[in-house]
């Protein structure tokens, strides 16, 4: 689980991926419709390109991804949706924040507020769990034939942070800020990316055991069932 946002974990699961495909377009259709609020060309919307990359990740149809943005930049019903963050503890203790893309608040706070108590957690006031967490520039790539030390100097020189390992990924932590910087520095290397994002990372990760843990994967799946929710991070190890 570590820490980081459910997508990457959906992706290594083909069989999830198939099962859920038409309710993950439904998200990043949302997704794509608010970062095309701030215009419709990704080439000077940076948010809206990293929308349409993380879509084009999950094998979206063009033209499911075309009307997203025609949608968002057009306003309609697009406008009406809201980016909401809540916060709570799940088994043992443990930190989660989850984001969720809602035209309706009430029903969306009710919904979390319930999934969270139906599954050994509860949903925390603002401010309860975020201090546990840095709001951070995430680019993911496979680490394998590359020169790591060069690679690194010119990460850093665009902004990154961190280098650090990842099962077979090599992942770039940076300021939110430095994170077009940083992508476009991957770019230039012609380094394939897997994702890029902005994710809230757990500054220090905690372990459970092992039953807390069926708990927590319970509550992640229930999470990730509703509508609303577009991406949820935990700091259980």
């Amino acid at each position: 689980m570590s820490g980081h946002s459910k997508w990457k974990t959906i992706k290594q699961k083909k069989g999830a991926l198939d099962a859920k495909k038409g309710k993950i377009f439904s998200k990043l259709s949302k997704e794509i419709s608010i970062a095309a609020r701030g215009g419709g060309d990704p080439n000077f919307n940076f948010g809206l390109r990293l929308a349409i990359d993380r879509a084009k990740a999950f094998n979206m149809p063009k033209d499911n991804i075309d009307r997203a943005v025609v949608k968002g930049a057009g306003g309609g019903e697009a406008g009406e949706l809201k980016e909401l963050v809540y916060e709570g503890f799940g088994p043992a203790g443990s930190a989660f924040i989850v984001t969720v893309l809602t035209d309706n608040p009430n029903r969306s706070a009710s919904d979390i507020k319930h999934i969270f108590s139906k599954n050994g957690g509860n949903m925390g006031a603002p401010g309860s769990v975020m201090w546990q967490f840095e709001k951070s520039g995430i680019v993911r790539f496979k680490k394998e034939d590359l020169d790591r030390d060069e690679l690194e100097l010119e990460l850093i020189d665009a902004g990154a942070e961190d280098l650090k390992e990842e099962d077979e990924d090599l992942v770039v932590v940076s300021k939110v800020e430095n994170l077009q910087k940083v992508k476009e520095a991957v770019d230039k290397k012609n380094i394939p990316i897997e994702s890029a994002s902005i994710e809230y990372i757990a500054k220090e990760e905690v372990d459970i055991n092992e039953e807390d843990e069926v708990k927590a994967e319970r509550l992640m799946d229930a999470l990730d069932d509703n509508d609303d929710v577009s991406d949820i991070f935990t700091n259980i190890k």
